[in-house]
């Protein structure tokens, strides 16, 4: 099996038009099945690119625009007054980004990295799917 086809990342590619925040040739926003936290989103290479270094000349130039413009959205829609873009992509090797916004209400003993440790006490499909509307009208006047 190839890797492409072995990715939970690439598998995204088909996920529900109300989870997409944008797609465009070479990135995608979304809110991804098992991070259904309001306000979470995924920035993902729409091409499997395990790290950024695969990543194309071209990818590498529009990658910072669109990281910019989807934390500003976030932020904006979130309220939020930290928002996080991390990158591991050891469990899952494709080139993706999670962007989590960091409420006031969030301790201070889960924040940074800690952060993803609210996973499932945060998780909330239908909340996290009623943003993106709101995501998708900030992110286009980012």
């Amino acid at each position: 099996m190839s890797d492409e086809a072995a990715c939970a990342i690439c598998a995204t590619e088909g996920g529900p038009s109300e989870a997409v925040i944008f797609r465009d040739e070479h990135w995608a926003a979304e809110v991804v099945a098992g991070y259904e936290v309001p306000g979470w989103v995924i920035l993902r290479a729409r091409r499997h690119a395990e790290r950024i270094t695969a990543l194309t000349d071209e990818e590498l130039a529009s990658f910072g625009f669109r990281a910019r413009d989807l934390v500003a959205a976030v932020s904006t829609v979130m309220d939020a007054p930290a928002t996080y873009l991390m990158v591991f992509g050891e469990n899952y090797p494709h080139f993706h980004v999670l962007i989590a916004p960091r409420g006031a209400d969030v301790p201070v003993e889960r924040r940074g990295g800690d952060i993803l440790r609210l996973r499932g006490e945060l998780a909330d499909p239908d909340a996290a799917f009623a943003l993106v509307p709101a995501m998708r009208a900030a992110y286009g006047s980012a």
